[in-house]
């Protein structure tokens, strides 16, 4: 029982600042689902480690660098998914945000296929120590 679901190990061995270090982790056919009304030049799908690169290099250029993930929880979903949430951080137009997000994983053959990230665009909040408007 205190054995690590052998998807959550392959996700914490996941790079994404730089995908091409985890590129034996994810299928050649993957792709990145992006849904989020408040960046939609973002939204869209994301094909390959390529495209998962230009994603995360895209909303770290958004957020001048301040992007970061911080996981709250990880649950499998049988064999083929685990669903994550986790609270992003970043700064847009010099307001400092922070937003809950579940992306959720799809795995086939002992890699990453699939993902859809979904950020909580109704329910932002400025980040702690921010002035509110």
């Amino acid at each position: 029982m205190g054995d690590v679901h052998p998807n959550l190990a392959l996700l914490q061995r996941l790079d994404l600042r730089d995908p091409t270090r985890s590129a034996d982790l994810i299928s050649k056919d993957f792709v990145w689902h992006y849904f989020n009304p408040n960046l939609p030049d973002m939204e869209g799908d994301y094909a390959g480690v390529d495209g998962l690169k230009v994603f995360f290099n895209e909303l770290g250029r958004k957020s001048r660098g301040t992007f970061e993930i911080s996981p709250i929880s990880a649950t499998p979903m049988g064999d083929e998914f685990v669903v994550v949430h986790v609270r992003d951080t970043l700064t847009l137009d010099e307001d400092p945000i922070a937003v809950d997000a579940v992306v959720v994983w799809r795995f086939v053959d002992g890699r990453i296929a699939e993902a859809w990230d979904i950020p909580a665009a109704h329910s932002l909040a400025m980040a702690e120590g921010a002035a509110q408007t």
